[in-house]
């Protein structure tokens, strides 16, 4: 079975410079977990999931640090520090989304899909053709399989 058979057609998105509180309502009022962010033209930049609205209700996470001598040396999660900070201080998507994004073509293999959402921790995955969006697939598109 192919992606273009279990996707979503009429893919809801936001704009780069949805404000945070636009983006929270489409979320709320699609009943959905993550949208996709696209450009003036309508090209996938990017992907806000409610983990990354969260990061808005919370302190940054802080990297491990050794103290020697009063010298203090970070040796792990500065990177994640930065995000966290980053998605704290975010109004727009274009400031919070992922800009890397995992996507696929309407004719990927529905296991093909499976690999990439467990292999990256994620629960969508854009489906383009020609650069554009043409669908998405979640993890419950899939699951839904499970049932026919």
């Amino acid at each position: 079975m192919k992606v273009k058979d279990i996707m979503v057609k009429e893919v809801i998105t936001v704009h780069k410079n949805a404000t945070i509180k636009e983006i929270a309502k489409t979320l709320i009022d699609n009943s959905i977990s993550g949208v996709p962010v696209i450009d003036d033209e309508g090209a996938l930049v990017g992907i806000v999931s409610e983990g990354d609205l969260l990061h808005k209700e919370t302190s940054p996470r802080l990297p491990d640090f050794i103290n020697i001598l009063g010298a203090i040396i970070y040796y792990n999660g500065v990177e994640q520090y930065n995000e966290d900070f980053k998605k704290l201080m975010a109004g727009q998507a274009s400031s919070i989304m992922a800009d890397t994004v995992v996507t696929v073509s309407p004719e990927a293999e529905i296991d093909v899909v499976v690999k990439l959402m467990l292999q990256h921790s994620i629960k969508r995955i854009p489906v383009l053709e020609n650069g554009k969006i043409i669908g998405i697939v979640s993890r419950r598109d899939v699951i839904k399989l499970l049932i026919n």
